[in-house]
């Protein structure tokens, strides 16, 4: 069944505040925000084959931390396929035990990554609402009828 899945922008243009997201990637991946760009093809990563990924998934939902499959960034330029990313609702503050817990689990104490298949990332509200305008009413229809013009 069809899934609508959101820009990571436009959930946090929804919640007005800066918005968590986890990448999934090859190990040795060299654009890890978008897998979709590493090349050849037969090098990129299967998310929906990532047993960690499926892990990660279970253990946010076991520790009630709400998620969702969300869009890379939106780009009126390109379309990006479904690359496995999810948003966490947790915000970005160091003072909260939802988003410790989420750290802990996903990061070294060194801030490194924990699982090399996997980057966690911090999109600010300020750089999110750079695409506000694709909020206005029916900004994604006629964008899609001028796409290729």
């Amino acid at each position: 069944m069809p899934q609508r899945i959101e820009h990571i922008d436009a959930i946090a243009r929804k919640k007005q505040r800066g918005v968590l997201i986890i990448t999934f990637h090859a190990k040795n991946a060299k654009n890890k925000f978008c897998p979709l760009f590493d090349f050849p093809a037969s090098k990129r990563h299967n998310w929906e084959k990532d047993k960690r990924r499926d892990a990660l998934c279970n253990w946010l939902t076991e520790h009630h931390i709400d998620w969702q499959p969300c869009g890379s960034f939106a780009n009126e330029n390109s379309m990006i396929s479904y690359q496995g990313e999810i948003y966490i609702d947790v915000p970005y503050d160091e003072n909260d035990p939802l988003y410790v817990q989420a750290r802990d689990y996903l990061e070294n104490p060194d801030g490194t990554m924990r699982f090399n298949t996997m980057s966690f990332w911090h999109l600010p509200l300020k750089k999110a609402m750079e695409n506000a305008h694709h909020d206005e009413p029916d900004f994604w229809e006629k964008w899609a009828a001028d796409f290729g013009d």
